[in-house]
Order: structure tokens, then C-alpha cells, then sequence
């Protein structure tokens, strides 16, 4: 969902075209069969309120920091987290995640 609001945020301000659109779109098919998801169980949605707390977070970008920290069981040391938006690679960084921006 991320990625597709990205891609279509992109096109809106005419920094992507809408031909590389449908390529992105193929690659993310391509790429969400290699993904591992997380859904909002009881420990990531706590986690979630907590990020957005303590940092400059939106709802989403927190859900996503605390399904990364889930993910690597809360030792986020050696694991990168990619994210175009500024405030979540902070807040990633600051959790100990090696953040880097798309």
C-alpha cells in the first residue's frame, strides 16, 4: 500500500511518468512475492502507539517502524529499513535501524 500511494503521489507531481508507472507497478508484483508481512496483531499496534508518541510520526509510518522492529524481534542492529518520507528514516535511525532513503 505504501509503495502504491508512493508511485501514484509521484505521478501527481509529474515526477514519474506514467509509462514508468506501469513498470513500477510490475516490479512491485514481482517484489511482493518476495515480501514478508506483518499485520497489526495486539504487540505491533502497541509498539505503533508508542513510536508515534515518542516520535514526529504519522499513524502509517509508525505501523510500519513497529512491524520493521517486530520483524527483527526489537534488535533492528545490522537491518536496513528503505522509506522515501524523512520523518520515519529518523525515527528509524533513532531506533537503531540502518535507515537509508529511496
Amino acid at each position: 500500500m505504501e509503495i502504491s500511494g508512493a508511485l501514484a503521489r509521484l505521478v501527481r507531481m509529474r515526477q514519474l511518468a506514467t509509462s514508468d508507472l506501469a513498470k513500477s507497478r510490475r516490479l512491485l508484483a514481482q517484489l511482493e512475492n518476495a515480501w514478508f508481512e506483518i499485520g497489526p496483531c495486539d504487540a505491533v499496534r502497541t509498539k505503533a502507539m508508542e513510536l508515534v508518541a515518542r516520535y514526529d510520526l504519522r499513524a502509517g509510518d509508525a505501523f510500519q517502524l513497529a512491524a520493521a522492529l517486530e520483524w527483527c524481534q526489537g534488535v533492528p542492529v545490522d537491518r536496513v529499513l528503505l522509506t522515501a518520507d524523512e520523518k520515519l528514516r529518523d525515527a528509524a535511525v533513532l531506533t537503531g535501524f540502518d535507515a537509508k532513503p529511496i
